[in-house]
């Protein structure tokens, strides 16, 4: 992981987990190509049962982000952490109306997410981590 990043997450960790407003979480996911742990930061909605959603935002860019690629290539080899606590986690994409509503959820906390939408012809991976 690069220098920047750790001392980003460092960050983020030392002010609860939180950056511009936005619950986070670090999720660790295996590199589809490397083979190596990778950590990225990602907001963070609870969907109940200790279950959290993410989105593949990239902020809005025409590709998907690098932790969802590696996260599709080892579905079986992903972890979260937040509160000083790292856990191994089950993903699963939303599909359908389940994603939509997720996604309005998504929204109304977190208006940013509704820009993200506007700004790419992708549809936004939602995955929900169990």
């Amino acid at each position: 992981m690069g220098l920047m990043k750790n001392l980003m997450i460092g960050i983020h960790k030392r002010t609860g987990d939180r950056f511009a407003g936005m619950d986070l979480l670090y999720l660790t996911t295996v590199g589809a190509k490397s083979g190596k742990e990778r950590v990225s930061p990602v907001a963070r909605f609870g969907d109940g049962d200790g279950a959290w959603l993410v989105v593949a935002s990239n902020n809005g860019a025409e590709r998907n982000p690098a932790w969802y690629h590696n996260l599709k290539a080892h579905p079986d080899q992903v972890w979260i952490e937040h509160g000083g606590s790292r856990r191994p986690a089950t993903p699963r994409e939303l599909t359908g109306a389940e994603r939509e509503a997720a996604l309005q959820r998504i929204v109304a906390a977190q208006p940013r997410f509704a820009g993200y939408l506007k700004k790419t012809s992708r549809a936004l991976p939602v995955i929900r981590l169990t």
